[in-house]
């Protein structure tokens, strides 16, 4: 279907201008439709390639000489020489030397001794004598005596010598063995071995390669290419409505898309699918704003439509 026309009952204001299409006329129809950016096409002369420099060579020059080369390095073996051995004996200690203690025990004699055997004292007797008692109860006179002491002979050990311990001295023991020893130990004996040598022909460089350079300049070339001269951008564009378009210019578009190699589907003048497909194909390669039948669109196709000369 064609854009619809804005809703004539909003009111305009100031505040909501930006909501509205500047400069509107009664019976036209805008819609907001985007434009896309658009592109132009330059000439850039570019680099086509870089200044360098053309490079040539002579070859090296040569002779055959002769040459000793070491085919072999010089070395040197080591030769063992072995250890000598001689059998000695030697004295070897078995049990070390040590200290034993004997005793020797005390010496006694057997003697014979007068000892006390009953000490003197005194005693009562019956009778007279210097000194009497009379015993109250028989009656008796008693004499007290003299009892001299008495003495009796006995045995005893009288220790003559005291007992003591003497320190012997054990010597030590050793025991001889036979035993295998080095005199002489390993050695190695250095054998030298010389380098060896083989003649051979060889290249010597008497003349080096060369290297001539010639600058070669820069290349250019001149390309086309495309830039961008305006960005893409909403705005509001004159458009065919139920307002200000009728069957007849419907038609009249059809043809001009048929024409102009679109397919607009049937010249019948009702805007279907497929007119509404093909005038956006010719939009888009015409580089007009989409979304609607903009005037901009109708005189691209070199339609006048009802209500485009409002526009």
């Amino acid at each position: 279907m064609p854009a619809q026309a804005p809703d004539a009952r909003a009111a305009y204001s100031p505040s909501n201008a930006s909501l509205f299409p500047p400069a509107a006329k009664p019976g036209e129809c805008y819609a907001r439709l985007f434009t896309p950016p658009t592109f132009e096409t330059v000439e850039e002369r570019i680099l086509k390639s870089e200044p360098t420099e053309e490079i040539s060579v002579s070859e090296a020059k040569f002779e055959t000489v002769d040459k000793n080369i070491l085919i072999k390095e010089a070395s040197f073996k080591l030769e063992m020489i072995p250890a000598v051995f001689e059998t000695v004996e030697e004295k070897v200690l078995v049990k070390p030397e040590t200290k034993k203690y004997r005793v020797i025990p005390a010496k006694y004699e057997t003697v014979e001794e007068e000892v006390l055997d009953k000490p003197a004292h005194t005693m009562w007797k019956r009778g007279r004598g210097p000194v009497e008692k009379v015993d109250n109860a028989t009656g008796e006179i008693m004499c007290l005596v003299e009892v001299p002491a008495t003495y009796k002979k006995v045995k005893r050990n009288k220790l003559i010598e005291k007992s003591s311990v003497v320190e012997e001295i054990v010597p030590a023991e050793y025991s001889v063995v036979t035993k295998r020893v080095m005199k002489t130990p390993p050695t190695t004996k250095k054998i030298e071995i010389p380098a060896q040598y083989k003649t051979v022909k060889v290249q010597k460089l008497i003349e080096n390669a060369n290297i001539v350079r010639k600058p070669l300049e820069a290349d250019f070339q001149t390309v086309e290419r495309t830039i961008k001269t305006s960005e893409g951008k909403m705005e509001w564009k004159a458009v065919l409505c139920e307002t200000n378009a009728d069957k007849k210019s419907i038609q009249k578009i059809q043809k001009a898309l048929k024409q102009a190699g679109f397919n607009p589907g049937s010249v019948d003048g009702n805007f279907g699918s497929k007119t509404s497909e093909a005038i956006a194909a010719f939009q888009k390669k015409q580089g007009l704003a989409q979304g609607g039948i903009t005037i901009e669109t109708l005189n691209a196709l070199g339609v006048n439509g009802k209500g485009a000369d409002k526009a």
